[in-house]
């Protein structure tokens, strides 16, 4: 449920639903997210430059010379946007996965940490349905929930300063696969040689929030040889 709406500075707004993080609350974010995606396709509402959905947040972006944060807010708040499916913008896509050593980094830390071994935790992974909660940090990066609680591991002490393009990581409760190389706190299980964003497609990202993803286990020799399409 939108608790409250707040400026930010002179050209933004933040749809605030409150401070929990969990599925249900998402939800409502994502559709507002679809709500204000489709409004400015079918050029409900002019003005608006960007649009981000976070765990329990939407921010509004827009040109002050075409129009003002009062008109937004009181067009949100003149429309029922909560009965909205997601069933009807919502996907299922499988991402492959290959969980060999060399790319499964922090494996041992988390049989350290879980008590399970190295199988019982791909196993965990594997038969686990991720909810896209957003998309973000790097572009087409996907934050998924929600992993099984006895999977649960805090971020490393130290990040290290690059991540390899494709690597999965857990944190806590989330999953996330790097779109990009980069810096990166997580726990590494896996590598994917599926690319979740291209900048030469209409479609950049693969996903979107509030789509689903399974991951599939692959050998090396399969990921080695994966040609995107």
């Amino acid at each position: 449920m939108l608790k409250k709406i707040s400026n930010i500075g002179d050209c933004g707004i933040t749809c605030d639903f409150g401070d929990e993080v969990n599925k249900k609350t998402n939800k409502e974010v994502i559709k507002l997210f679809n709500f204000i995606r489709d409004s400015v396709n079918n050029k409900k509402i002019k003005g608006i430059l960007n649009y981000t959905p976070s765990y329990n947040k939407l921010i509004i972006n827009f040109e002050l010379g075409q129009t003002k944060s009062k008109e937004i807010i009181e067009f949100i708040k003149s429309n029922d946007y909560s009965k909205m499916t997601l069933s009807e913008k919502s996907k299922v896509v499988e991402v492959p996965v290959c969980y060999d050593e060399e790319f499964a980094l922090d494996i041992k830390r988390l049989e350290d940490k879980t008590k399970l071994n190295f199988q019982e935790i791909v196993n965990e992974h594997l038969n686990t349905d991720f909810f896209v909660y957003m998309i973000g940090f790097v572009p087409g990066q996907p934050f998924l929930g929600d992993l099984n609680s006895n999977l649960y591991h805090d971020r490393l002490d130290t990040p290290r300063i690059k991540i390899n393009k494709g690597s999965v990581g857990v944190v806590e409760k989330f999953c996330t696969i790097y779109t990009f190389e980069s810096p990166g706190g997580w726990n590494i299980i896996g590598k994917t040689p599926f690319d979740l964003f291209n900048i030469n497609k209409i479609n950049t990202s693969v996903l979107s929030p509030g789509d689903t993803v399974k991951f599939k286990s692959i050998s090396k020799k399969d990921l080695l040889s994966f040609k995107n399409e």
